[in-house]
């Protein structure tokens, strides 16, 4: 009885004694999800500076209406 208790210690001690290598994934992208992200940021960013220009140019004709 003693040889069957020391191999279930020894199960349980070896289990927590295992290393089992780190399952590192490396994580991939899409390089064409990168690619057109980029481009709608663009595309976004021209039509701000679009509107801002807009803005700007309507504001100062009016501030000149006003003044003038």
């Amino acid at each position: 009885m003693k040889n069957s208790g020391i191999n279930v210690k020894e199960k349980l001690i070896a289990r927590y004694l295992e290393k089992d290598p780190p399952s590192t994934q490396s994580k991939s992208s899409n390089i064409n999800v990168l690619l057109n992200r980029i481009a709608v940021n663009k595309k976004n960013e021209s039509r701000k500076k679009l509107y801002f220009s807009a803005a700007a140019s309507t504001g100062l004709i009016l501030f000149g209406l006003i003044i003038f």
